[in-house]
């Protein structure tokens, strides 16, 4: 996974673990049934909760290695009960979608969930969600090898300014000076 991909869904993620964590008093302020409705069609064509897939799964197998190391001769008992468990707790995950929709439902007006439900659920929308992680590399990489003529440029410029100055006292060039220069960026952005 790139640094660049699923930023948007991870801000999601914060914003719905704020949420959660802001307690009675973000429940404070009620939304209505059909504003959660309206917000759980939005979140479902973001994914934004996609990202908690894992945590039940990942717990369990957090759990499953502690119980190993402590009754290493369990092994098969701690599988299916530890297992038996989690499928137990799934439903659960419920609760988390509920919270989502109305973290979605007090910071947008229904009018704003379906238009973006709406733009996520057509083709440029689906497509945006699935090609974003692979633009934000190529833009990631652009912008480094743009950051990198800006800094060459930068320091060849103020060191041709400096040398007119203070002229013989300053080195003709600067230690960054002797780095290569950066690579040429690419003509067109890499398929997925």
């Amino acid at each position: 996974m790139s640094k660049y991909q699923g930023i948007g869904r991870l801000a999601a993620g914060v914003v719905i673990a704020a949420s959660l964590l802001a307690g009675p008093a973000a429940r404070a302020q009620n939304v209505t049934d059909a504003q959660i409705d309206v917000a759980r069609s939005a979140i479902t064509a973001l994914g934004v909760t996609n990202v908690f897939d894992n945590i039940l799964p990942n717990l369990a197998a957090r759990l499953k290695a502690q119980l190993f190391q402590s009754y290493p001769n369990l092994e098969e008992q701690i599988n299916s009960t530890v297992d038996k468990q989690a499928i137990a707790l799934a439903p659960r995950r419920g609760d988390l979608e509920k919270e989502a929709a109305i973290v979605y439902a007090k910071a947008f007006t229904q009018d704003e969930l379906k238009q973006i439900a709406t733009f996520f659920n057509s083709p440029a929308g689906k497509k945006l969600i699935n090609d974003q992680p692979v633009a934000n590399r190529e833009l990631g990489k652009a912008a480094d090898i743009w950051a990198s003529g800006i800094a060459r440029d930068l320091e060849k410029n103020t060191n041709d300014v400096l040398v007119k100055i203070a002229g013989k006292d300053l080195k003709t060039t600067m230690p960054a000076s002797d780095a290569p220069a950066p690579a040429a960026a690419p003509a067109a952005p890499a398929k997925p």
